[in-house]
């Protein structure tokens, strides 16, 4: 089976093409990755079509998209979102949503990094918040996703047994969180995003809603009143 993986959530612009086989983790043909929190507009799409060209592929071999649907920023997330969805209906191919953070806790598990220990995936929410969810040794979230402070987030970890952290969240306030963070696992890999929904993928089951999970109210407002005009 061949996945375009595509995710916007994040800082990270990435788009990737992925092989996926019963009984084998997803294998990484091609990916473009470029860290601009402006650019997702703007380079999500160059990003998959040059991965399918480096992986000698076109848009007819793809056989479903898997897109990251969060925890994150509105105007980064809709972008490949809405990509996804239209690249789908375009195509004919199932859309899997999966959350950004399972596709991180893969990222961390099949790296070996987390050596087998309850994970926290923590991702940077701006304002001085975090998007955070907890996972289990095996990488199956027990926990989130949830927007938080830092230091709010900090109270709670004691009685969740977690043993170590990944995700440019847990990075930026390692201090405050007090949990070792694994590096190299800022942002979700292609290869990641496909594990995260693997199984739905493996078994044809219906995608689920396309969903984002903004966790918080956008920060535009629909004017209340009519501004006042001062003619000369």
């Amino acid at each position: 089976m061949l996945v375009l993986a595509l995710d916007t959530a994040t800082p990270a612009v990435t788009a990737g093409v992925v092989e996926l086989e019963a009984g084998s983790p997803p294998r990484t043909l091609a990916q473009r990755v470029t860290v601009d929190a402006k650019a997702h507009g703007e380079l999500l799409t160059p990003h998959l079509t040059e991965a399918l060209a480096d992986a000698g592929r076109s848009l007819a071999d793809v056989d479903a998209i898997v897109v990251g649907a969060g925890p994150g920023p509105f105007t980064g997330l809709r972008v490949g979102l809405v990509t996804a969805a239209a690249l789908g209906h375009a195509l004919g191919r199932p859309v899997h949503p999966v959350a950004t953070t399972d596709a991180l806790a893969h990222d961390a598990v099949a790296s070996g990094s987390a050596a087998g220990a309850p994970l926290l995936v923590a991702t940077d929410a701006r304002r001085r918040e975090v998007y955070w969810a907890a996972y289990d040794a095996d990488g199956r979230r027990t926990l989130g996703p949830d927007v938080e402070r830092p230091a709010d987030l900090a109270e709670k970890l004691p009685g969740l047994g977690l043993a170590q952290a990944v995700g440019e969240g847990a990075a930026l306030y390692a201090e405050v969180l007090g949990l070792p963070v694994l590096a190299g696992h800022d942002h979700p890999s292609p290869a990641g995003l496909v594990a995260a929904a693997a199984d739905a993928l493996l078994s044809a089951a219906e995608p689920a809603p396309l969903t984002p999970l903004y966790l918080r109210r956008p920060d535009a407002v629909e004017p209340t009143g009519r501004k006042r005009v001062t003619r000369p």
